[in-house]
């Protein structure tokens, strides 16, 4: 009876997904043990590895140490998802204590910097702290030592004292400083306890890896790839004469075939496909979309790529909702668009969401269900005050969501110029819908990676 019951519960934990979020509910979660050498006291000990979910961030692996013979512990966080197209740089501007509190995902490939101190703390082990922690974790590992530093080297020691009470005066705030967390993965994480508004202290950037990024991060180096772009073929003639959305001579077009390729599910982690095809938008441009829909869980996912270039200038898309009709209207949100509804002081930062072809409704019930799922505000750590403002602001969401609110803006504002909400007047200009351009700064270039792009003699450098 004990083997069939064993045999029972492991044929169920094999139905559910890799990675899966905490719960009481869940009485097999399946925590892997394996004995390692402590290297403390060279004794046995025990690591116990958990893979797990963070709402409203991703696929995260925990491990913690332990050995009983020496009472040595440890802890590490590390990310079980891709590494991301981007990297990504938060800049917070430390200006009252409450902002020490704020919940951080420290990478392994992040790197911290203090300005006002000079300090950085290069990539280490992964970790789930606070601004506090990563400062007390900081001061711990200056202090290692110390005590034979003294004895040693007493003027080093010295100076590294008088730098620990620098740091440590830091968690006083007495004057506003600044902590930029910058992690080429894209996989680190700064708290923004004012979401869904914009958090005025925290300034969120994504730029392009260098290749010596992508080499550090474990990427493949990108002249491999180069070389087989330029020469796909034998004869290297093979895509030379193609169009995007034209017949390739051979009978294979574009705009009819949808193409699959296998890969991972989003939410569980399980083998399946993603569709993908490209689509002619009236009045606008062609654009990829690819779908993705899983068997073993039934998530269902879609995201939208441009298939042309960055327009050669920004574009911001105000649309007055007044009726059901507008509600329906098709919506292209590239992943560089910013998401803005002036009326609820809402504003959501680029990236957020990814790409998505959807209805002015669907995505705003992609942002509520989005921020419904905020363990910052729905959690163990959430705070009152933080959650109630949520609620009232999904609230008034669902209000216009059911047509209760009229007359608010849903505004798009892409620095690439390649979102589109649909105009129910195309060709003849419609008076709801007001459409502008504008010169990109120097800002919104490097994020997209123009600054650091070479057009003339490129095959020279």
């Amino acid at each position: 009876m004990e083997d069939e019951s064993e045999h029972v519960a492991s044929s169920e934990t094999l139905s559910k997904p890799l990675f899966r979020d905490i719960t009481a509910d869940d009485y097999d979660p399946e925590i892997t043990e394996i004995e390692s050498l402590c290297m403390n006291c060279e004794e046995q000990g025990m690591t116990r590895l958990f893979l797990t979910k963070i709402p409203f961030f991703r696929e995260v692996i925990v491990s913690s140490f332990s050995c009983d013979e020496c009472g040595c512990s440890n802890a590490e966080l590390q990310p079980g998802g891709r590494i991301q197209d981007r990297g990504v740089s938060y800049k917070l501007t430390m200006k009252e204590k409450s902002d020490l509190n704020r919940q951080v995902v420290q990478t392994q490939y992040a790197t911290v910097k203090i300005p006002q101190l000079e300090f950085e703390i290069p990539p280490g082990k992964s970790v789930l702290t606070t601004v506090e922690g990563i400062i007390d974790r900081a001061v711990d590992g200056l202090e290692q030592d110390q005590v034979l530093r003294r004895i040693q080297h007493p003027e080093v020691a010295e100076q590294i004292d008088s730098f620990v009470l620098k740091l440590k005066g830091l968690k006083d705030v007495e004057t506003s400083w600044q902590m930029i967390v910058e992690d080429p993965s894209g996989n680190s994480f700064v708290e923004n306890p004012y979401a869904p508004q914009r958090d005025h202290q925290l300034i969120v950037a994504h730029f392009a890896r260098t290749r010596a990024q992508d080499q550090e991060i474990g990427l493949s180096d990108l002249s491999e790839e180069r070389s087989f772009e330029e020469n796909p073929g034998s004869d290297g003639k093979e895509s030379s004469g193609r169009t995007v959305g034209q017949n390739d001579g051979e009978g294979f077009n574009t705009q009819n075939e949808v193409l699959s390729f296998p890969t991972n599910c989003p939410n569980c982690s399980s083998p399946c496909d993603t569709n993908m095809k490209l689509v002619n938008i009236p009045f606008f441009k062609e654009v990829i979309i690819m779908a993705t829909v899983c068997d073993r869980c039934g998530h269902r996912d879609n995201e939208v790529k441009s298939s042309g270039g960055i327009a050669p200038k920004g574009q911001v898309m105000s649309l007055e909702v007044n009726t059901p009709e507008d509600m329906a209207r098709d919506v292209l949100k590239s992943e560089t668009a910013a998401l803005q509804i002036p009326e609820l002081d809402f504003d959501m930062e680029p990236g957020t969401l990814g790409g998505k072809f959807t209805t002015v409704e669907g995505l705003l019930m992609d942002v509520k269900n989005q921020l419904s799922n905020n363990p910052f505000f729905g959690g163990d750590s959430s705070q009152a005050s933080m959650s109630s403002k949520l609620h009232a602001f999904c609230q008034k969401l669902d209000d216009i969501i059911s047509g209760k609110i009229k007359g608010y803006h849903f505004v798009l504002d892409d620095p690439a110029g390649n979102s589109f909400i649909q105009s129910l007047c195309a060709p003849d200009p419609d008076p709801q819908l007001e459409v502008s351009q504008y010169q990109r700064t120097w800002q919104h270039n490097e994020e997209m990676g123009i600054n650091d792009m070479n057009t003339e003699n490129y095959e020279e450098t």
